[in-house]
């Protein structure tokens, strides 16, 4: 017996990923159901390669009977809509940033924190961590479980997908009207995306920071450790899908080299391809359409008494959205819900 599975905001981006990531996980399901804005009824979105379904009305939509919903519609439809989902019964993994620093709301990166899950039945909410913090605390579980994190120090080198389909359409429109000498006029984006990089992510706060950044260390804190400071910078590249991070690690205690490489290798949702040679490490070109967290570029970084320093690169789309909702799923329902 499978699950009746809705996904809310099925016709962007992560929707349809999830869709993909549903279908190819095999994940058990007697009915898929796509919902969206009343604009996009009617729609065609695929389930899998051979299966099309049509998009109902999110606003109309009564989720008596839908066990599981994978929801991604934006922050302010998901305040509205999920607390309605959970009342009737369904249990929401939400990928906005709404719900995520809740108290009464787990934030799940199931390599790191599954038990949190069991959080669920307070408001029959899980979140979704955002897309930079999720591949960041995949890679500092393991290392983390050796020698306690002191703090980390990360910027990140992030694509436009992260921003949605309109700031990937902005890239290829800017960067043909480049070859051709027509005006670059930013619309999405707050200055020139093509050929460029941008310093800042969502909102500017009072201390100067973004709220991207903001939301890596509170996040990082409520996954993995209160006790982790993170100092974040977060930037926007001209790169369509996966996000790239710097990140360099100071410990309370010594940890080596090779310590942190075999954690890595044997760290669950981590692969390390790390060569000191050309074509050693990994790109967000590479970890398109690949599910895993990718470690490269790991060293010492001699400034500290115990630290270290690393590249760590995932499809944003996948990891840090879509697969890890559905592996909240899998959780949920292997352990949870006993069908």
């Amino acid at each position: 017996m499978g699950y009746k599975v809705a996904v809310i905001g099925a016709t962007g981006n992560v929707g349809r990923e999830i869709l993909q990531t549903l279908h190819d996980r095999q994940f058990p399901v007697d009915e898929v159901i796509p919902l969206a804005s009343e604009r996009s009824v009617g729609r065609e979105v695929s389930f899998g390669d051979d299966e099309i379904l049509k998009v109902r009305d999110l606003a109309t939509f009564d989720f008596k009977g839908i066990d599981i919903a994978l929801s991604s519609p934006g922050a302010k439809v998901s305040a509205v809509h999920s607390p309605r989902a959970g009342a009737a019964g369904c249990v929401v993994i939400d990928n906005t940033s709404h719900f995520r620093m809740d108290p009464d709301v787990p934030l799940v990166v199931p390599e790191v924190n599954p038990q949190a899950i069991a959080g669920y039945k307070k408001r029959n909410i899980i979140a979704n961590p955002n897309c930079s913090t999720i591949q960041m605390v995949v890679a500092l579980k393991p290392l983390h479980n050796i020698a306690r994190i002191k703090r980390v120090v990360v910027s990140t080198y992030q694509s436009v997908s992260g921003a949605g389909k309109e700031a990937m359409d902005e890239l290829f429109n800017q960067t043909r009207a480049i070859f051709v000498n027509d005006p670059v006029k930013p619309e999405r984006f707050t200055k020139q995306i093509a050929f460029n990089v941008i310093p800042h992510i969502d909102i500017f706060m009072d201390d100067g920071s973004t709220k991207e950044e903001w939301k890596m260390a509170a996040e990082t804190r409520k996954i993995l450790d209160p006790s982790i400071p993170v100092q974040a910078t977060c930037v926007r590249v001209p790169v369509f899908v996966g996000h790239a991070e710097s990140i360099t690690v100071e410990f309370e205690s010594a940890i080596t080299e090779a310590q942190a490489r075999a954690a890595l290798r044997d760290a669950p949702g981590v692969i390390m391809i790390d060569h000191r040679a050309n074509e050693g490490y990994v790109t967000p070109v590479e970890s398109a359409g690949e599910d895993a967290v990718y470690v490269s570029r790991l060293r010492k970084d001699p400034t500290v008494p115990h630290g270290l320093s690393f590249w760590c690169v995932s499809d944003n789309l996948r990891k840090g959205a879509a697969l890890n909702a559905v592996q909240i799923a899998e959780v949920l329902a292997q352990d949870y819900l006993g069908k």
